[in-house]
């Protein structure tokens, strides 16, 4: 489908799903728990869908995490709780986040979104993404807010995969991909290795490497298309209708995502004439 740019479907749908880790009811159900710390329990949560992962198989399929950050998280989260009360704290975090970010979650509004994101979740492909197939294994939550935040989920985690894949067939590996993409969007070096466990030393040892992320970024593009083919041109742009005022609503008062890793800045690209929250 020509004119589709899965870049600005991403920024509307990344919002909705970053409730799952980066609020403080997220972070509240973890800690409810026992779990040591918000990292314990987003690799907890976010590793929940493959069962009871090893740290081995979560470093490799979130990819750019250090080997030794994952550890410290698991397996011992599996120690705290099973993965499936992981799955059911997760969504009742997301709940009250959803309830408290938005104000009122029961509207025509969410309900259509939610069968329209339904509908391109399940056009994902899941053939060699593992966490996007693993979350569309999971039961589908019936409100609708939640089904939304749901297939958001699945199609950001198939594009995650997809992204995985691509470093993978560039060559660029984890570190290196964050020194590059910390460089190309200015982001500060120092936060970029915090947030993902390296070393001055690793980072400094990969920094210099050369690497095509804009190749990687445009592959990464091109593999995420399939669930808006799959939605047509009337339902994909009925989709961005409906999400760019939630993604705002969120992005602004979310203070959690102040500052990410990704760059993600929606309230400044997403920028609505006459939009306020």
């Amino acid at each position: 489908m020509s004119g589709v740019d899965a870049r600005q479907l991403w920024l509307r749908f990344e919002p909705y799903h970053d409730v799952t880790y980066f609020t403080p009811e997220s972070r509240a159900a973890t800690d409810a728990l026992g779990c040591k710390g918000g990292w314990m329990g987003y690799f907890g949560m976010r590793a929940a869908p493959l069962g009871a992962a090893s740290p081995e198989l979560a470093t490799a399929v979130f990819y750019n995490f250090a080997p030794r950050m994952v550890s410290r998280a698991l397996p011992d989260a599996w120690a705290v709780a099973s993965p499936s009360t992981y799955l059911r704290v997760r969504l009742e975090g997301v709940d009250g986040a959803l309830r408290r970010l938005l104000g009122s979650v029961d509207t025509a509004e969410i309900a259509e979104a939610a069968t329209l994101a339904r509908t391109a979740a399940l056009a994902a492909p899941i053939a060699g993404r593992p966490l996007a197939a693993a979350n569309r294994a999971l039961p589908w939550p019936i409100e609708p807010h939640l089904a939304l935040w749901h297939a958001c989920t699945i199609l950001r985690e198939a594009r995650g995969d997809g992204h995985v894949a691509a470093l993978v067939a560039a060559g660029v590996g984890p570190c290196q991909a964050l020194a590059l993409y910390a460089r190309e969007h200015s982001l500060d070096p120092a936060y970029m290795r915090t947030a993902r466990g390296w070393t001055v030393e690793e980072w400094e040892a990969v920094s210099d490497l050369p690497g095509d992320l804009a190749a990687v970024e445009r592959a990464t593009d091109m593999a995420a298309l399939a669930p808006w083919e799959a939605l047509g041109a009337v339902g994909t742009k009925r989709f961005i209708d409906l999400m760019t005022p939630l993604a705002l609503r969120i992005a602004s008062a979310n203070e959690a995502m102040r500052v990410n890793p990704m760059a993600l800045d929606p309230v400044r690209e997403l920028a609505v004439p006459g939009w306020n929250t």
